[in-house]
């Protein structure tokens, strides 16, 4: 014990206040944390947003392109067509005038040989057939003429019609072709008689 003070009953030493009990800020820890949480949920709803756009960006992108490549893949088909018909219609339009050529010449020079009735009847027939063949040949390549003029112009605007019909006329004019060029050969053959 400690010694008393001369003052009867008081302590040599005050008294120490008894240490105060600690308050813990436990409120704003609890709101810190709740805040904390929301802006993590908040982030990560803004993030799978992001993300779903992204996808839905990234779709429509490629979508776009395949749309593109094809229409270049079209475009570059129908120009091919396109310029294999112009070949075409510059070789028909070759024969036609050397065929009409060649019978004007053949003619002159048929009708100077025929001096006697029978030479005459002789070249008659032969021009009755020359000109049949030749009026065959020069409708043929007529025909074939204006198909491959048509198609040109059809494959100009190629998006307004369906590829299929497109083919399918292609088709049709190539055979009108080939059937005035077998036509021009059987006339050049009757020529050469």
């Amino acid at each position: 014990m400690a010694p008393q003070d001369p003052i009867v009953g008081w302590p040599a030493e005050p008294e120490q206040p008894a240490p105060r009990a600690r308050r813990r800020p436990r409120t704003a820890v609890v709101v810190l944390s709740a805040v904390l949480v929301l802006v993590l949920v908040g982030t990560g709803l803004v993030l799978a947003r992001m993300l779903a756009t992204t996808r839905a960006w990234q779709e429509s992108s490629a979508g776009w392109e395949r749309l593109a490549t094809q229409g270049a893949t079209d475009l570059a088909s129908t120009q091919g067509d396109l310029a294999t018909a112009q070949s075409e219609l510059d070789t028909t339009t070759a024969q036609l005038a050397t065929a009409q050529t060649r019978i004007t010449d053949l003619a002159n020079e048929k009708a100077q040989l025929g001096d006697t009735n029978a030479t005459q009847q002789e070249l008659a027939d032969y021009q009755a057939r020359v000109s049949q063949a030749a009026g065959q040949v020069a409708t043929a390549l007529a025909a074939c003429i204006t198909g491959q003029q048509k198609l040109i112009g059809y494959l100009q605007e190629s998006q307004k019609y369906d590829t299929a019909q497109l083919t399918q006329f292609g088709q049709d004019v190539a055979t009108v072709c080939s059937q005035a060029t077998a036509a021009n050969t059987a006339l050049q053959a009757e020529l050469k008689r």
